[in-house]
């Protein structure tokens, strides 16, 4: 008879991603509240504390971790990041499951390295600082703003240029439609929450595709 895996060696083997990250150990506040936010601000997720990247199970100090954790959802984060707590018993070591549900009606934000309060996003297994147009997404989102789509010069211009090419990045949105960064964001972000586009952001950049079409509507 098969025994079922342990719940937390079943998160282990699918490895760090969009909704999951690992913590050897937590010893700053700040950058675990940058795992918070960024968790809270998409989608949610869960973080293993007491597990290495490579998954190796090392467990959690003590009680001072879970005290640290909470430091950071209440001190460390602007407005607090809620979440809950399980510990479990694996290989004679404490892991404690952190679950951040994804937050409706706030943006959250966390200091980066010089203390200033940014938001977060999480992307694949990095948290990264969210953009101009990401936060006007969160915002209008949150907000449930309808949004007015007018078939407008500057979104012709860069409908046509994402035709032609696979990608665009902000500045040469801006460039194209003639419009000021602020207004060249809320186009974006509008093209965003209407489907049209999607957002790809790593490290090193930001840019824009057009959103793929449904299978159904892809014929051979």
């Amino acid at each position: 008879m098969k025994t079922k895996p342990h719940p937390i060696k079943k998160l282990i083997l699918e490895g760090e991603h969009q909704q999951l990250d690992f913590k050897f150990e937590i010893s700053d506040a700040a950058k675990i509240a940058r795992s918070l936010v960024a968790f809270a601000n998409t989608g949610g997720g869960k973080l293993l504390i007491g597990v290495k990247d490579n998954g190796v199970i090392r467990g959690i100090r003590s009680d001072e971790e879970k005290y640290m954790l909470e430091n950071a959802a209440q001190s460390y984060c602007q407005p607090e990041v809620v979440f809950t707590t399980k510990e479990w018993e694996l290989e004679d070591k404490v892991i404690l499951e952190v679950d951040i549900p994804y937050s409706k009606k706030y943006i959250h934000k966390a200091p980066d390295n010089e203390g200033n309060y940014k938001a977060y996003v999480r992307v694949k297994d990095q948290n990264l600082l969210a953009n101009g147009v990401l936060m006007k997404v969160w915002t209008k989102r949150k907000k449930n703003q309808k949004i007015r789509f007018v078939y407008s010069k500057p979104v012709q211009e860069v409908l046509f240029y994402l035709r032609e090419n696979p990608f665009i990045t902000r500045d040469i949105a801006k460039e194209i439609s003639a419009l000021n960064t602020y207004k060249t964001e809320h186009l974006l972000s509008d093209l965003i929450l209407l489907d049209v586009i999607e957002i790809e952001l790593s490290e090193s950049s930001e840019i824009y595709r057009l959103h793929p079409a449904p299978e159904s509507s892809v014929h051979a």
